[in-house]
Formats: C-alpha cells, structure tokens, sequence
C-alpha cells in the first residue's frame, strides 16, 4: 500500500505509513555511501567515488558512509550509526522482517561494518577518519568528481582514542547480535574486533580529538568515560560474559554511570543508552549480585525518561509549541531521532515485567513511553505547524533545498563533465530552484524552537541531513509501525495493460485495475487516493478532493467479489491505495 501524502494523511486522521517511512530511511544509506557501489544501488543518481580512499598511507579505507552533506567519513558519528541500526535490526527483528525491510537493515549495517573492519588492521589501530572538515566543506562538488584531500588519520598507542575506539567497539558488538541468526561466522568475526577494540580502548586512554584534531572543529568529544561503558555493555550483551558486566559495575561511580543524569543521547553522549541497557539486565534478574549498582543505573534511566517526558521536577528536555523536543540549535532533529528510539527501547524493556517508571511528577506506563515517541515521530513525518514531511521524500510536501553537495548537483549519469569545487557554488548551491536529486529517507536538521524551518540550501542548521540523525528511525518507525498501524486494506488491485497505441509521437496504454475484496466481510463505501492520473477514466467517479475517487453509487463488494475500472493515458502507471471503507 502507497503512503498517504503526510497533510492528507493528517486532515483524514489516518495514521502515517510508518513502515514507508522505514524503507526511505534505508535508502538515505544507500545514497551516503562512499567507494564501488553495488550492483543492486538503488540511489541510481549515485556512483562510485573515492577509490583510493587510506591508500597513499598504506591502508584501504575504501567504502563505509559520508557523514552529511559533505565526503568526510567521521568515525565517532558513523560509529554511533552503526549501533543504532544495528541496535534497531536486533531489538525489532520480528517488526523489520514483517516489513520485508531485514535484507536492506543488514546491508546497512555491513556496509559501515565493513569498513570498519579494514580501518581497524591491527589490535591497536584504528583509522579514525578520512578527509578534512575544511578542506572538504571549501569545494562544493558531487562525491564522484571530488578533488579535496582525502588525508587519513589514525589512533595507535601513541595517540589513543578511547571514546571512537570503544564506540566502535559498541558498533561491532551490537553488529554481532543483528548478523546472528543469518551469519554465525560475520558475527564471530564481528565479536574478535570489537573485543580488540575495547581492550585498545581501555589500556590507552584519551580523546580521540586531541589525536585528530581536525575533529574537534565538527565532532568534539565530551569525553570518553560513557563509550568505555557502551563498549563493554554492550560486549556484555552480545557474549554473556561477566567480565564486561563487571567492569560496567566496577567503574559505575568513577566514570560517571550512576552519577550523571542525562537529557541527551547522541553521538558524542552515551550515559542514557548505558543505563536503558543495564536496566533490562537488572529487570532480567532483579535478584543478580550486582542489583545494589544496577538500581543506581535505572535511576539515572528514569532520570532521562522523565526528562523527555516534562515530569522531571523543572529538569525537562525543553519542547517546541508544537510539541517536538527540542534541546540543540543545530541539527536538532538527530538528538529527537535518538531519543525517540531510546524511548521505544525503554518501553518494551518495562512492559516485559510490568514495570512503570516513577518521576517526581507522576507515573508513566510503558504504553506512555510508546505513544510519547509516536508524537515525535508523527511530527516528523508532518504532523508539525507546518504541516510538511522532514524526512525528504517522504509524504507529499517534504524539503527539498536539502544541504546536500550531492543531492543538490546533477547526477553524474545526466551530466557526466566534473563539476569543479568553485563551480560547484556558483552553478548548483546558489541556484533558487529546488535540488535535481531526491535524497529520500534524509532526516533534515529540522526547525528552530518555535516550529519555524527554512528551506534554504545555505540553511545548513536545518536542512542538512546526517547518518546520525536517520539511524535511530528504522528501529523507531518499524517499532510504530507494529504498535499503532491500521491493519491491511480488505481489497487488492492488480493492473494490467490491455493494450497500446501511438498518437502523435506519444504511446498511450489502456490499464485495466481489478479491485477484489480480500476479506470475509462485504465493502461498501470504498474511497481510493490515485495519484498520478492523468487521462480519461471510466468506471470510477472523483470526489470534491483532489485525488481522491470513489466507486458508483451503493457499490458493494462481496467477499471474493471483484470490480473493474479503466483508465486510458501516456506514462506510467497510476498510484492506487485505500482511503476509507466500511
């Protein structure tokens, strides 16, 4: 079933198509993707680039995800990427497979994890990043015709990164519990480098920016005391082993788990997920040895769900008029995304033993958890003051000046001579019109804290999009989709060309739709949305709404039962699905 556009969908009351929303975000993926694209690339404005990504320093660091708008493969964010995906591919395996979605999650997660297995060549190296914020955001150029630096910098013993090395470490573990049912030995070898990873990260201590520090311009780290926590957390979940619970227990009060309160999870902060993850561990087995520490942990679990939720006493994560939360002037939208997933997470952990979360100003449920991500997800998808989809493809009105160099640019299979660094701005980033490329499934920066968004190419604290902002949305929109969807359409339709002429140069097709009633039930009032109907029809009517059309009058189908309507026009084919029945 196509989605409904997202204002229609709103002013009907229908519920959005969360698992449409799945499948955009999955592409946005696809269209970051750095080195020699695969044969089944279905981002076809897209093609190969930077081949020799690492190689003028003795490494291959061909492959993995451009971060943004630009062609720097960041570590810490595409790291953190790669957990949440592979998080949401683990957690809501049974919701991402109904969706017919799994195939394309794994293939996500694999193309970053891949590229991480070549970045991290010994047990005590990894390659942190390759190109140059400056450099880079100097030229405005697709990602084929690139011609800034593509400089490779690297962490060793000499200059440690504890927070990209243990994030990478969480990355791999998580990776490990995704890949498991469908690839045993990906998933070991998955296992033998985050474990590398986080021994590296452990024994060598320090922030990965003051060993690169062209970093710290774009990705600053905070720190790296909670990535040591993610990294053996999550080593704990994916192996069982005690030893990585302990350390989490161990280092619980020097590190900062049990004593920071956080309203924030992101690339740079992971105190909340820590938390949400030890939490299930203690609610798997209230009576462990470890339950004095782990209580500590949950608190600080509650302390951030209350926040979202405003019952937090005064220490609430701030919301928009419109009801997004909103806690960073740039690039908000990805600090919503993770969040709302950590919040989906936390309410399927508490509905297992019933639990319920007590914030000093009242009870939540499980279900008011859920519900409370669906309103942000909702607003996403165009439930907002200004009624558009900011997630770019998404619904019908949706961004479409995205700061992106490739989206923005004509594709390099329509325009195929370089488009120079210089040229680049005065050609493409300058022009008013909207970008040739839809980058679907690209969650953009979002609006400010009064609802207002901007759609400007230069508007980059709005309108662009990154990895980290969109990971979290596969789990969060497959999860929404299992909880709050309508069920299936009672009917099918299956088209059909009956035959084709030539008119004046042009080819029109007769197409024939066969409408049948699927259920046990009769269907009466059948109203359908049909988008891209251009010629005549018969055997349907249209209704006073644009789009929307309706069977004869008193046309009932009978279980089983079919009914015919034709449409004669040039082009493809039109967009059918269900409006209303009864």
């Amino acid at each position: 079933m196509s989605s409904c556009s997202a204002t229609a969908a709103w002013s009907g009351g229908h519920q959005p198509s969360y698992g449409d929303a799945v499948e955009k975000s999955l592409m946005f993926f696809e269209a970051q993707r750095s080195g020699k694209l695969p044969n089944d690339q279905r981002v076809k404005w897209r093609g190969d680039s930077a081949l020799h990504d690492g190689f003028s320093q003795g490494a291959d660091l061909v492959g993995g995800y451009y971060d943004a708008g630009d062609h720097v493969k960041f570590g810490l964010p595409m790291a953190f990427s790669i957990t949440m995906l592979a998080w949401g591919a683990a957690e809501f395996r049974k919701e991402i497979t109904s969706l017919n979605q799994m195939d394309h999650a794994l293939r996500a997660v694999r193309w970053g994890t891949d590229y991480i297995l070549k970045a991290h060549p010994q047990p005590d190296v990894l390659w942190a990043q390759v190109g140059d914020g400056d450099s880079d955001h100097y030229c405005w150029e697709r990602a084929e015709d690139m011609t800034t630096p593509r400089n490779a910098y690297k962490l060793d013993h000499e200059n440690p990164g504890s927070d990209l090395a243990g994030e990478t470490a969480a990355a791999l573990a998580a990776a490990s519990l995704a890949f498991r049912p469908y690839n045993s030995s990906y998933s070991d070898l998955l296992l033998v480098h985050a474990k590398q990873l986080f021994s590296f990260a452990d024994r060598f201590r320090g922030q990965y920016d003051d060993s690169v520090e062209s970093a710290q311009e774009f990705y600053p780290s905070s720190g790296y005391s909670d990535e040591l926590l993610w990294g053996a957390t999550w080593l704990y979940r994916a192996t069982g082993e005690q030893k990585y619970l302990k350390y989490a227990i161990d280092n619980a009060g020097s590190m900062g788990g049990i004593s920071w309160g956080m309203k924030e999870f992101s690339w740079d902060t992971k105190y909340a997920g820590v938390q949400v993850l030890l939490s299930k561990v203690l609610m798997d087995n209230p009576y462990s040895p470890y339950a004095s520490i782990l209580k500590q942990y949950q608190a600080k679990a509650e302390y951030f769900t209350c926040a979202c939720m405003q019952k937090n006493d005064g220490y609430d994560v701030d919301r928009t008029p419109g009801g997004l939360m909103y806690m960073h002037e740039w690039n908000n939208m990805q600090y919503v995304s993770s969040a709302s997933f950590l919040l989906a997470i936390y309410s399927v952990y508490l509905s297992a033993p019933k639990a319920q979360v007590v914030c000093p100003e009242g009870q939540v449920q499980p279900q008011d958890l859920l519900y409370f991500a669906k309103s942000q997800g909702d607003y996403i998808l165009g439930k907002n003051p200004k009624s558009i989809s900011y997630l770019v493809g998404y619904g019908q009105s949706y961004p479409t000046h995205i700061h992106h160099r490739g989206a923005s640019i004509a594709s390099i299979s329509v325009l195929q001579s370089a488009v120079g660094c210089v040229q680049g701005f005065d050609a493409w980033y300058h022009r008013p019109e909207g970008n040739p490329n839809v980058i679907h499934g690209a969650l953009v920066g979002g609006p400010d804290k009064n609802d207002r968004f901007y759609d400007d190419r230069s508007n980059y604290e709005q309108s662009e999009p990154t990895l980290s902002a969109c990971a979290p949305l596969i789990g969060l929109f497959s999860k929404l989709q299992s909880a709050y969807a309508a069920p299936e359409a009672p009917v099918q339709f299956l088209h059909s060309i009956t035959s084709s002429w030539n008119h004046g140069g042009a080819t029109y097709y007769r197409h024939q739709v066969i409408i049948k009633n699927t259920s046990q039930k009769p269907v009466s009032d059948l109203k359908l949305r049909i988008e891209n109907l251009s010629g005549s029809f018969w055997g349907i009517t249209a209704t006073q709404e644009k789009n929307i059309y309706q069977l004869p009058h008193l046309q009932v189908l009978k279980p089983g039962s079919q009914y015919v309507f034709v449409y004669v026009q040039g082009g493809p084919q039109a967009k059918i699905s269900v409006v209303s029945y009864h």
